[in-house]
């Protein structure tokens, strides 16, 4: 059995944050529609840690900045898992993996990742895919990554679950990859909901390139301190988009179905040839 979609929600899409919450409609919704032939990222950890640890403690963690979004992190995961589990169909497995930059930077394992990812399809199971940021340490990720780049003109950086996504759309050679985000898509002018950019399309891959080049000109902002941006969204999605994916972003409380299926406002990108 293949990989038809890889999913990823960005963090900001499953909080609620007039009211410093979880949203579970969001969480109940996206898991509800999961099955075996798809592949989901999820961020979320050290926002959903924050707030989980905020209502238990009546404050927020202080001291160093790594050390507390670690151990957000640490927290927020088992709460993601709880969610996806209870919300997701009770007779699909549910499977955890958590990855590293290193992961997908040595051969066999990335192999090793793409056979547990097709053996997940043909056994009735959803893999639900995150950074393993407990771990990860800025300074030593930092120091490893400059290594690598010594010896390997690409280097699976991992910074960013968007990225993360788009790696495993590739390896995986899914045919869409869906990006869930708090936001419409991608807009020309983010201020403007009159700019959302519905269709990135080309009849090759050159040309295709040169749209998202163009696009990533006027892309600015991002929906939170830390996170890159449009512009780095459409830098991960255009590479699995070249390999002949669709990519699809939108906003979370559509759904994937209702994206995949055009139901919904969203920003398309891909090949289409005649």
């Amino acid at each position: 059995m293949s990989i038809e979609v890889v999913g990823k929600i960005g963090s900001m899409a499953m909080i609620r944050k007039e009211e410093n919450d979880i949203d579970y409609n969001i969480i109940s919704r996206v898991a509800a529609e999961l099955h075996p032939g798809m592949v989901f990222v999820t961020s979320g950890a050290a926002e959903i840690g924050r707030v989980d640890f905020m209502k238990r403690a009546g404050r927020e963690l202080t001291g160093d900045r790594q050390e507390v979004k670690m151990d957000y992190c640490a927290q927020g995961q088992i709460i993601l898992m709880e969610n996806y589990r209870a919300f997701s169909r009770p007779e699909y497995s549910i499977r955890q993996l958590l990855v590293e930059h290193q992961h997908f930077n040595d051969e066999a394992k990335r192999e090793n990742i793409r056979k547990l990812l097709l053996r997940a399809a043909e056994q009735n199971a959803i893999p639900i895919v995150n950074y393993n940021d407990p771990v990860s340490n800025d300074e030593i990720l930092k120091m490893e990554l400059n290594s690598l780049k010594q010896d390997h003109e690409h280097v699976v950086e991992c910074v960013d679950n968007d990225e993360t996504a788009a790696v495993l759309c590739e390896l995986v050679g899914a045919k869409y990859l869906v990006i869930l985000s708090s936001t419409e898509g991608i807009y020309r002018d983010a201020a403007d909901p009159d700019t959302l950019v519905t269709d990135v399309l080309a009849q090759t891959p050159e040309a295709l390139l040169q749209k998202v080049r163009i696009l990533q000109k006027s892309c600015d902002g991002a929906s939170r301190a830390g996170a890159n941006g449009a512009r780095a969204k459409l830098e991960f999605a255009v590479r699995p988009a070249l390999k002949g994916a669709t990519v699809i972003i939108g906003h979370a409380r559509h759904g994937i179905n209702a994206l995949l299926e055009r139901k919904a406002p969203h920003t398309r990108i891909g090949v289409v040839r005649d």
